[in-house]
């Protein structure tokens, strides 16, 4: 902003009078994703070829909760995210300048009610959701986890356990290294993609904890290890991460819960967790040490909590079946997914408008 003149603030000194254009306030950009289990948003203002965050939402809503069972999205799980989903619909109207988006995924997909739930958001809340395939899903989580990827490496596997689907995604790298890599400002090509229709959500209803846990563990993983299908495109890649060329990235609840395992946090820290490298042993330790817990001693470990202690373990599983079948010796943390996913294509769409005006701008300008 500029400084007042000497005088009075604010205004112009008499005789020096100044043609000055009021700057439109700094938009933001918002991005609410709603998911079989929880409830997020992000608000955040553009800097340079990122964004920084200025208000954030997240709420476990558990709006997929029996749908598996029943087909149909219950009336409590649908009041939850309502309620869930007014915060953010207030965090929203306090902006003058926004632009956002909101997607809602699997439970909406799977439930025979689902279209018919976000017509009531629509009314009760003001905000008009987009109900996205698996395959925008699957990009929008590699959009948002560009710069975790290790451009020397040849190819990256990008893993999304959701609450009620897993999306993997096949990166590839090398290809993306030849075009300038991170620098060119480019998106990495995705080579491949799949959508697994099991999540931590479904999976964990599917397979109610038992007293003999280990047997009842390897049964979820070859529940969602047999669902899992490689798409023609990704099984050309299957050399390299056998050769140790390529390496995964996992962008879920599940993979942070891990690396706060991990590392011993005694609180979840956000700063210490995205962008964390752990070796494949260092994962599935982790996977371990959750797995020698029951409920409550999961609930006790201060990065899960009684939120996640029921669901953990299915992610867990979900992660060995697909690190089985893609073996890598390491594994990039991100707390990021959709939301930033949807925050950057925003951002991208709201640059081109802005150069096409200019240009427009500029052949009028040069009209005689």
């Amino acid at each position: 902003m500029a400084e007042p003149s000497p005088g009075e603030p604010g205004k112009v000194a008499a005789g020096r009078k100044r043609n000055r254009r009021k700057r439109a306030p700094s938009p933001v950009y918002g991005a609410i994703d709603l998911g079989t289990n929880n409830c997020r948003m992000l608000l955040a203002h553009r800097t340079g070829s990122g964004f920084q965050v200025i208000d954030a939402f997240s709420r476990v809503v558990r709006l997929g909760e029996g749908v598996a069972a029943e087909g149909r999205l219950s009336d409590d799980a649908m009041d939850r995210a309502v309620e869930a989903l007014k915060i953010c619909a207030s965090k929203i109207r306090r902006h003058k300048s926004i632009r956002y988006r909101s997607i809602a995924t699997q439970a909406c997909r799977m439930a025979g009610n689902g279209e018919e739930f976000l017509e009531r958001v629509r009314t009760e809340t003001g905000l008009e959701f987009d109900l996205i395939s698996p395959e925008e899903e699957a990009r929008l989580a590699v959009h948002g986890c560009v710069d975790l990827l290790d451009p020397e490496k040849d190819a990256a596997l990008v893993i999304d356990i959701g609450g009620g689907s897993t999306e993997l995604s096949w990166v590839d790298l090398a290809e993306w290294r030849k075009r300038g890599g991170p620098e060119s400002g480019g998106r990495p090509p995705m080579k491949s993609w799949t959508s697994t229709p099991v999540g931590v959500v479904t999976l964990s209803e599917r397979f109610p904890e038992r007293e003999d846990r280990e047997a009842w563990y390897n049964e979820m993983k070859a529940y969602a290890a047999g669902l899992m299908k490689t798409p023609r495109g990704a099984r050309a890649m299957r050399p390299l991460f056998s050769e140790g060329r390529g390496h995964l990235v996992g962008t879920s609840g599940t993979v942070t819960s891990m690396a706060g395992v991990h590392l011993r946090l005694p609180r979840y820290d956000r700063s210490r967790v995205d962008g964390l490298w752990m070796s494949g042993e260092e994962a599935l330790a982790a996977c371990a040490r959750l797995r020698n817990l029951d409920v409550a001693g999961r609930a006790l470990e201060p990065t899960i909590g009684s939120d996640r202690a029921e669901l953990v373990l299915a992610g867990c599983a979900i992660y060995e079946a697909v690190a089985e079948a893609w073996p890598a010796d390491r594994l990039r943390v991100g707390d990021r997914g959709l939301r930033e996913g949807m925050l950057l294509n925003l951002m991208r769409k709201s640059r081109k408008r802005r150069r096409k005006r200019r240009r427009d701008s500029d052949e009028t300008d040069g009209e005689e």
